[in-house]
Formats: C-alpha cells, sequence, structure tokens
C-alpha cells in the first residue's frame, strides 16, 4: 500500500506556512535555540533542509506553521535576539503560491504557422461564426462554451471571512477555477460584481451566461444567494448551482451513507439537529429530507426554527419550518441536541461543547463543518462519545462540484436536478471505500461522480 503522507497543515489547522531561512553558527546546540524559540510562541515545525554551508556555518529553510500571524513576529524578534544567529529571508508559502494568480489562458490549438492562424483567426474564423449564427447550438461543438462556465460572486460570504468584497475574493475563485481545470479539465471564469443589489447581479449574470455551460454562484450571501439562483434557473437554459449550499449539501450527504453504514443505521432511524439556518445549512436540511432522514430540526442563533416562531426568521426559515421539527422542539442549541443522534453544523466555531454531545443519543454521528474552525473538534466530539466526527477539513464541497460540472457539461444538462445530486453523493460514498470520504486528489474518483451524473441527466429525460 503507497504510503501517504500527513497533511501537516490540516493536522496544525495552520491558516499561515512560512519559510524561515537562516545562517546559523555550526555549533552544538544553536539549532536547538532556534527550534526552543520557535517552540515558544506555538509554532509547529515542518521540514527542516540544509540549502548552504561555509566553513563556520550551515544555512536552513525551517518550514513553519501558524495559526495566527502575529506569532511570526514574535519569534522573528525573538530569533533576532540570539547570537550566531541571522535570518536570511522570510516566505510566505501561501501568499508565493498565488503570486501572480492560480490560473491562466492558453491556446489549445497550434498556432505555428500562418495557415495555423488564418484558421483560428480571420479568415478562416468567419465559416464558424456564421455557422453559430445560423445555429446557435453548434456553439457547443465549435467554441469552448461546451466545457466552460462562469464562477460569479459578489464576495459577501467568503469563507471563514466574511463580506470582505469581491476583488479580496478573487484568489479564491482562481483557487476554484484551478481546481475544476486540473481534476476534471473544465475552464472556469472567475466573473467579479461589485453590488448587493440582486436585480442587478441577476441582470448581469444573465447578459453575461450565452457564453457558458454552467453558472456557478460562490460565495454570495443568504438570503439574496437563494432569490437570485432561482430567478437565474428560471431565466437561463443553463444549470446555475451555488455550490455553498449544493455542493456542500451533496457531500454531507455522500459522508452520512457511509456514517450511516458504520454505524449500523438507516436514514429513517436518524434524529438529526442542524447548526446554521443559511445558504449551506437550509440546503443541507432539505437534502436530508429528500435522502429519508426520520426527523430534522434546524437551529440558528435564536435557537430551534419551530413553526410559529417570528424572531428573526425570513421567508426561507418559514418555508423550512413547515418540512422540519416534526415535535415543533422549541429551545436553545444545548436543549434541542440531547437524544439526537446526528449533529451537522454550518454555523460558528466553538459552539459545541463536550457535554452536548454527550448528551446524545449512543453512538452518535457529529459533522461540525464550520470553517476555519469547527463547532467542535473531531477530537472533542469523539472524547465525548461519537462514533463518527468529522470537520470542514475532511469534508470539503472540492470533493463534490468538479464531477458535478463535469457531468453537466458532458451532458448538456439544462439544469442539475436532485436526482444529479444524489447520483454524485452516492459515487462520492462508493468510492470512499473503507473511508467516511475518499480523498479528493484521487482523479478517477472525480471522473466517477462526473459520469454518475451525467448518466442521471440523461436518465431523467
Amino acid at each position: 500500500m503507497k504510503k501517504t503522507l500527513p497533511n501537516w497543515q490540516e493536522r496544525y489547522n495552520a491558516k499561515f506556512i512560512i519559510t524561515l531561512r537562516i545562517r546559523v553558527l555550526d555549533a552544538p546546540g544553536n539549532l536547538a535555540s532556534v527550534l526552543n524559540v520557535i517552540a515558544d510562541v506555538g509554532a509547529m515545525v515542518g521540514d527542516i533542509r540544509i540549502v548552504g554551508a561555509d566553513r563556520q556555518h550551515k544555512i536552513r529553510d525551517i518550514q513553519l506553521f501558524l495559526v495566527e500571524e502575529e506569532h511570526l513576529d514574535v519569534a522573528v524578534d525573538a530569533l533576532r535576539e540570539l547570537p550566531e544567529i541571522e535570518i536570511l529571508s522570510i516566505t510566505d508559502e501561501v501568499l508565493e503560491i498565488h503570486r501572480h494568480g492560480a490560473i491562466e489562458t492558453k491556446a489549445c490549438v497550434p498556432l505555428n504557422t500562418m495557415m495555423d492562424l488564418r484558421m483560428v483567426y480571420t479568415p478562416g474564423v468567419a465559416s464558424v461564426c456564421q455557422l453559430i449564427a445560423d445555429k446557435p447550438e453548434q456553439a457547443w461543438k465549435y467554441t469552448s462554451k461546451g466545457n466552460r462556465i462562469a464562477i460569479v460572486t459578489n464576495g459577501t460570504a467568503v469563507l471563514g471571512l466574511g463580506d470582505i468584497g469581491p476583488l479580496a475574493s478573487l484568489p479564491v475563485m482562481e483557487g476554484k477555477a484551478a481546481i475544476l481545470a486540473h481534476f476534471v479539465g473544465v475552464s472556469a471564469d472567475p466573473i467579479l460584481i461589485d453590488s448587493k443589489d440582486t436585480d442587478e447581479i441577476i441582470s448581469i449574470v444573465a447578459k453575461l451566461a450565452c457564453y457558458y455551460g454552467a453558472i456557478q454562484l460562490e460565495d454570495i450571501a443568504a438570503p439574496a444567494c437563494f432569490e437570485i439562483e432561482d430567478r437565474l434557473q428560471e431565466m437561463l437554459d443553463v444549470p446555475v448551482f451555488h455550490d455553498d449550499q449544493h455542493g456542500t449539501a451533496t457531500v454531507v450527504v455522500a459522508g452520512l451513507i457511509n456514517a450511516l453504514k458504520q454505524t449500523h443505521r438507516k436514514a429513517s432511524d436518524c434524529n438529526a439537529v442542524i447548526l446554521g439556518a443559511g445558504a449551506a445549512g437550509l440546503a443541507i436540511t432539505k437534502f436530508l429530507i429528500d435522502f429519508g432522514i426520520g426527523n430534522v430540526v434546524v437551529c440558528d442563533s435564536q435557537g430551534a426554527i419551530y413553526r410559529g416562531r417570528t424572531k428573526r426568521m425570513n421567508p426561507w426559515k418559514v418555508k423550512i419550518a413547515e418540512v422540519t421539527n416534526k415535535e415543533n422542539e422549541q429551545g436553545s442549541l444545548e436543549q434541542i441536541i440531547k437524544g439526537k443522534n446526528l449533529f451537522i453544523g454550518v454555523a460558528r466555531p466553538r459552539v459545541v461543547s463536550k457535554k452536548m454531545v454527550a448528551s446524545m443519543s449512543k453512538d452518535s454521528i457529529v459533522f461540525a463543518l464550520a470553517n476555519p474552525v469547527s463547532e467542535i473538534s473531531v477530537e472533542d466530539a469523539t472524547e465525548a462519545g461519537a462514533a463518527v466526527a468529522v470537520d470542514g477539513r475532511g469534508m470539503n464541497n472540492a470533493l463534490a462540484y468538479p464531477g458535478i460540472f463535469k457531468g453537466t457539461l458532458d451532458a448538456r444538462a439544462k439544469r442539475i436536478t436532485p436526482q444529479m445530486k444524489n447520483a454524485a453523493a452516492q459515487a462520492l460514498a462508493d468510492a470512499a471505500k473503507e473511508q467516511l470520504l475518499p480523498d479528493m486528489l484521487d482523479q478517477t474518483m472525480h471522473t466517477r461522480v462526473a459520469k454518475a451524473v451525467a448518466e442521471a441527466w440523461k436518465e431523467s429525460q
């Protein structure tokens, strides 16, 4: 069996990866002094490599994993106080990997001769333009439309950062485009819209949509994201898919399929509580109901959502109250979670205690998915009695959306249906083998998801 190297960034929950290049007098104890300083500020050490030497010194690269950026400043100040130690450079590896962006446009046809140029551009290209003018559907075959999506955002709900605006969200969109290109060969263009006006966003996307085979909505805050997705899907004849909702829900159900096997339960046996009534929480709730979960109670910052509640409600919460919470339970999360056997969190860090997990039924399932810090750590949930526990690092929607979009484009689907999402979830679960979820780096897994999604669309026609 191939040995898998540890993912130190995930193990240490590190947001920052820094490489210090230092010159150290080659004498006993000097390197130890450096490492002691690093340990004192709470940083974790990765690789240590000798990259140079002279008669008296060794030059080393020391890789650091940091949760807080301030730890680096403290460590650097302390290191500079040490005799015989010189800091040569400080490299932020995360910034470096994003230098000049994560994506680019490249020609995929030869341009070696004048004939090549005249076929790709004028005068030869005119015949292709005329063909598409006469038969617009031919654009799927003779342009990149059939393998290209738009990733649309206004930057109002980015990762764990919130409303940081469209430009600051661009590295996320480029990252998603890079993942699509690498794993399934789909081209994606980030579309940044500097507006919070729902009508304006819908109008802009609708006018751009003719170039794309699908629209991926990303990091748009609720409840605007619901209206934007619904209205655009009604207007357009290509799929509109809000990944924060449906990608997340698909991966949750995939993990749940295997968690139920591990705990010897059926979906109908589950009595679930979901913390979070935003985009992801409501989408997961709907998917769980379609999946056959016995009962679901959704909680937000005010506690359980129930029929008749008036405080901090919106039309989407009212609708979800009508199809959940069979007993119309009321109260705080701490009260609602008692006796439940499934918890799914898509809300806030550290809001679930070990005591709360311990109050759940035996062999509970805990999916604590808040990013970058979960509602409760996997270790604490397991110690409190959870039979299956996972956080957002282990249950990432990047497992689902590459294959979903590839399958959608291959099938030339006009929308992404519940059957297609179910097919994606089952394909992910099947690909996991003995694990809860498959390895995202497994190229064959994305291919299997794409094939299942395409077949689900074709079977529905």
